[in-house]
């Protein structure tokens, strides 16, 4: 039995193809899902991947949301399917509800395209349960809208539940309380900004630290 993980492209989406392959390389089967097709073809975990959907007119991810694929997405996502979303895709499920606060203009102004280490602050999400608690990863990061914002109540209450998942190591973008990555409530609705699917191995990315990821969402499905 092969896990299957549907990757959505939308118009702008630079990093589907990476998304596929990561999904591959931990054992899944990656599904093509296109962004203006309500139908996510039967599949077990979803990731929204990075880019510029819809060339980020009006603010990031704010028309993505609109998309039929992700009234599908929503709807799914509220019945505890695990989705993944990656920079743009983080961006998106703020924008979608799915998850809390939003993504705006890094501090500075600067677009910041590097290598980074982060910290695995939850490893009891539908995406994470593979990693150590603490345990440090080197991810790229290539955003210019990558900092995120939120009500200090909104935060108190993330940090109370345990739903930061991920924290920079050396904050590059100003992101409150250095959050890289959060969760959902019920931990099946992961966002970041890095990008953990250009991470799957050494010969290619800085490290293989993201495929961890991919393996666990994979774990949770093909234990169903």
């Amino acid at each position: 039995m092969t896990g299957r993980v549907g990757v959505i492209t939308f118009p702008g989406t630079l990093d589907d193809v990476d998304a596929a392959r990561a999904v591959r390389l931990a054992g899944g089967e990656a599904v093509s899902l296109w962004h203006a097709d309500a139908d996510l073809k039967r599949v077990d975990a979803v990731v929204v991947p990075g880019g510029f959907s819809y060339g980020d007119y009006l603010r990031t991810g704010a028309i993505a949301k609109f998309a039929p694929v992700m009234g599908e997405v929503i709807r799914a996502a509220a019945q505890g399917l695990p989705v993944l979303g990656i920079c743009n895709g983080f961006q998106i499920l703020c924008e979608a509800g799915l998850l809390p606060g939003a993504l705006t203009r890094n501090a500075g102004l600067h677009f910041v395209c590097r290598d980074l280490w982060l910290e695995v602050v939850s490893n009891s999400t539908a995406w994470t349960s593979r990693y150590e608690l603490g345990a440090d990863l080197l991810v790229p990061l290539k955003s210019g809208e990558g900092r995120y914002v939120a009500s200090e109540n909104v935060l108190d209450k993330l940090e109370g539940d345990g739903r930061v998942v991920f924290r920079y190591r050396d904050n590059p973008n100003g992101s409150m309380r250095d959050i890289a990555g959060i969760s959902s409530a019920n931990g099946r609705v992961v966002g970041l900004m890095p990008h953990p699917e250009h991470a799957t191995e050494a010969l290619t990315g800085p490290s293989d630290d993201g495929l961890g990821l991919f393996y666990s969402a994979l774990d949770l499905v093909l234990a169903a």
